[in-house]
């Protein structure tokens, strides 16, 4: 198959101070989140400065993939676009349209599947084609790729790498977001449930298998709503008490659900979850995200070569080895990220 362009689908995130109250009015829009929810989550972005990482990190991404496609003699432009923020993903595809561009793949920034990890990308490519209309682009997305061999080597090394700064016999600790247990239970085709937990589950335990790591745990991060609304838990704060209860001598958290720098990595983990380790007097390591590793862009182009050669495009494949259809992982009515 013949593609003449990439495009880099991403969350999106404010870049600017007078960003951040229409980023997150753009995130939540038509959830009913109450005005006080959102003024919570606007001070932590504000604490750094309105800025979220996310937007640089990519383009530091697109400019990792670009000189990779160029090593491999690959002529491909890369594009950027966003769901939440600018550059909106409407605007850039409007922008290949207009640059001739007639058939491209579609990289979205997350490894998972369920609803907001997979679903929704796709829903973010056909709300651009219908809003550009006739002559749009035909847009593939890559697959998932939590089980991709290079992703897994990313962080196998970002885990040891945590692991050598704290006191030997601390706990690996992965970490991913939240969702309802509700959203997680209708991740998957029809007739599967669970998706979603189950590759954050089943790359950590790789990656704790590829650093010989003794044991682990698997938690969850950046929960928000009301309280009678089950999530994924356990909380990683909850769990840091626990661990210190439990006289674990340090602790290495893996941010395994994460390709790069989210506000909630910065405020859940080097902020809250750093404060309450310095608090209890317990060693705390936060292992890097991925997207800066050369191998990410490596995997970048190895998914484009794949797709190119006719061995993967489209929709992702879950972990019970059954392709993804119309109908799978539907939205579930849920609050705001913070």
């Amino acid at each position: 198959m013949t593609y003449d362009a990439l495009l880099v689908l991403s969350f999106g995130g404010p870049e600017h101070p007078d960003h951040v109250r229409p980023f997150l009015e753009n995130v939540t829009r038509g959830r009913g989140v109450p005005p006080e929810r959102l003024d919570a989550v606007e001070q932590h972005y504000l604490r750094f400065g309105g800025v979220s990482p996310i937007n640089a990190q990519n383009r530091e991404l697109i400019t990792a993939v670009e000189a990779e496609l160029g090593r491999r003699g690959h002529a491909l432009p890369v594009y950027f676009g966003n769901r939440n923020w600018h550059p909106m993903v409407e605007d850039t595809v409007a922008q290949m349209k207009a640059d001739g561009v007639r058939r491209a793949l579609v990289f979205a920034t997350s490894a998972w599947g369920g609803y907001s990890g997979c679903r929704q990308y796709d829903e973010d490519i056909a709300r651009a084609l219908a809003t550009v209309g006739p002559g749009a682009p035909e847009l593939t997305k890559l697959p998932q790729f939590s089980d991709h061999e290079l992703f897994l080597d990313c962080f196998a090394d970002a885990a040891q790498a945590a692991l050598d700064q704290v006191p030997f016999g601390a706990r690996l600790v992965f970490t991913a977001h939240s969702i309802p247990t509700a959203a997680d239970e209708a991740a998957g085709p029809p007739g599967t449930s669970n998706l979603y937990s189950r590759q954050v589950r089943d790359a950590a335990a790789n990656v704790a298998a590829r650093i010989g790591a003794a044991e682990h745990d698997v938690v969850w991060q950046s929960r928000s709503g009301p309280p009678q609304v089950p999530w994924l838990e356990p909380d990683i704060c909850d769990h840091i008490q626990s661990l210190w209860d439990e006289r674990i001598p340090g602790v290495a958290v893996v941010p395994i659900g994460f390709v790069s720098d989210h506000l909630e990595v910065i405020w859940d983990l080097d902020t809250e979850a750093k404060e309450l380790a310095g608090e209890l007097g317990m060693p705390f390591a936060r292992a890097a995200t991925c997207s800066a590793d050369p191998r990410f862009a490596d995997m970048v182009v190895t998914l484009i070569e794949d797709a190119i050669a006719g061995r993967s495009a489209g929709l992702g494949v879950s972990v019970d080895g059954a392709p993804c259809v119309v109908g799978c992982c539907p939205a579930v009515r849920r609050p705001v990220r913070s």
